[in-house]
């Protein structure tokens, strides 16, 4: 049984396609409608953004559409929604991933001041869908920086590619392993996807007898040298390494591929063993993710900080500061809530500001 992409490059392998159509494609530079874009979700690097249309921003900031309404419009529970000028997290207030929105959402109104000023320097890459709208290949950020810009009635350059790359992960990868502005977390996630696909491709090659891929071709294919595709290999070895990065582990990778090959090697020798089994690679993981997270841990305990959240509407305000809240119909239990939880209580301090926003 066959994968979807399995079967793909087995077709244009049996029609003798000739390999280089695998890392060079035809492409053209257009300005394109900025409507016309729309982001690709399975990008590790992708934001769960939602497009807002500019005549919604319009009723929203002039208050004749509310917050609730708007998430409702646009389905955008646990999404992001983004449109000229404005950006709405609608995550779950105070999660890890609403925090990390919310820095990827600075970054982006920081890259949009820099598009205002100056041209963007690399233009995010598409190819055209059946639909006739195009999909994001790389520069999530930058289409939404512009977005923010120029909202869904601008224009902008694009490269765009005249047909669908076959390998669309392993190209994302291409147009983006050189670049040093990229988190850690989104390069380890693109190599694995990327690796999986060539091992598709190798896969489709061998059962077709044109032969395994190699290690050489593997990595010119990601378009990086051996000694890089080695070290991204290492760094995605055990599972605990890219969750750290996601949660923001803040260390080089050569650091980490050294910390990785040290634990190894010692868990190795200390067991007499060669070969790791399921459980072994298991206990090396939890190994390696104990000595990463003590590298990454801050010497002093924080002091608890609360906050009420983003309040734009000025009756929110007046309301909280002349009534008492904890009668109002919030669904929030003030008497069970641990305020000695920093967390719990700036959650209900969110969920109190967003239902209070619904009723302005």
């Amino acid at each position: 049984m066959y994968s979807n992409i399995e079967q793909l490059l087995l077709s244009k392998l049996n029609n003798n396609v000739d390999d280089k159509v695998f890392r060079y494609e035809e492409f053209e530079y257009k300005v394109l409608f900025l409507n016309k874009i729309f982001p690709d979700d399975s990008n590790p690097r992708y934001m769960p953004a939602i497009v807002i249309e500019d005549h919604h921003v319009s009723d929203f900031l002039n208050k004749l559409i509310s917050k609730k309404e708007l998430i409702e419009l646009y389905k955008a529970q646990d999404r992001v929604l983004v449109g000229k000028g404005l950006f709405i997290n609608c995550l779950k207030y105070g999660s890890k991933a609403w925090n990390n929105v919310n820095k990827t959402i600075e970054s982006i109104i920081d890259l949009s001041k820099n598009i205002e000023l100056s041209e963007v320097i690399q233009a995010p890459t598409v190819f055209q869908r059946e639909d006739g709208n195009y999909q994001i290949l790389t520069g999530h950020r930058r289409f939404l920086a512009m977005l923010y810009m120029f909202g869904t009635s601008g224009t902008a350059q694009f490269k765009v590619y005249k047909n669908p790359p076959l390998l669309k992960k392993t190209k994302q990868f291409q147009e983006n392993s050189s670049r040093e502005d990229l988190p850690q977390y989104g390069k380890l996630v693109a190599f694995t996807e990327a690796k999986r696909e060539i091992e598709a491709l190798s896969k489709a090659k061998t059962v077709l007898g044109k032969g395994k891929m190699s290690v050489a071709e593997s990595a010119n294919l990601l378009g990086i040298s051996m000694g890089a595709y080695d070290n991204y290999n290492v760094l995605t070895r055990y599972p605990c390494v890219i969750d750290l990065y996601r949660d923001g582990l803040a260390l080089s990778f050569v650091k980490t591929k050294s910390t990785v090959l040290k634990i190894e090697n010692e868990y190795k020798k200390a067991h007499e063993k060669t070969k790791l089994n399921i459980e072994d690679k298991r206990k090396i993981d939890q190994l390696i993710k104990d000595e990463l997270s003590g590298n990454n841990k801050t010497t002093e305990k924080k002091a608890a900080s609360y906050k009420l959240g983003e309040i734009n509407n000025a009756n929110t305000m007046k309301t909280i500061l002349e009534k008492n809240v904890f009668e109002l119909d919030t669904n929030i239990n003030w008497n069970e809530l641990d305020w000695d939880d920093a967390k719990a209580v700036n959650q209900a301090l969110g969920q109190l500001v967003d239902y209070l926003q619904t009723k302005h």
